[in-house]
């Protein structure tokens, strides 16, 4: 069963989410299933720290982008909106080039917060970052 408040597609996300930071980035969605949201990124001079590896900063904007998203797309938008309290991420490979991608996935939606697990790997699908998003539910307005 679909977590989705209301359906969607990427390319709605692509029209619509790529604002600020993300837009900066090139972060982009690219895939959806009924319990996950997947969005990539490039791995270049935007997304480098100084020895030319992707950034972990950067990593933790993708996830943060990806994993909010998908919490804001779990709720109905009218009534509630999402806000990060808390992101953490182990990097555990470097990349130098190409685009990774971000895949979040729910450990909890209640109706105060939700935590997502989110996944981020390179173009040969080996883990580059996990990461864990805790977000605020609060009333829109």
């Amino acid at each position: 069963m679909a977590i989705w408040f209301a359906p969607f597609t990427v390319e709605d996300l692509n029209r619509t989410a790529m604002v600020g930071l993300a837009a900066h980035l090139d972060i982009r969605f690219t895939g959806v299933g009924e319990d996950w949201l997947a969005a990539s990124m490039p791995v270049d001079a935007r997304t480098h720290q100084p020895y030319g590896l992707l950034h972990g900063g950067a990593s933790l904007s993708l996830a943060e982008t990806v994993g909010s998203v998908a919490a804001s797309l779990c709720l109905d938008p009218a009534r509630f909106r999402c806000v990060g309290q808390e992101i953490n991420g182990n990097h555990v490979r470097g990349v130098t080039s190409g685009r990774v991608t971000g895949t979040a996935r729910p450990w909890h939606l209640g109706g105060r917060s939700h935590v997502w697990h989110i996944e981020i790997r390179d173009e040969a699908e080996k883990l580059v970052c996990v990461s864990r998003l805790t977000v605020a539910v609060i009333a829109a307005g």
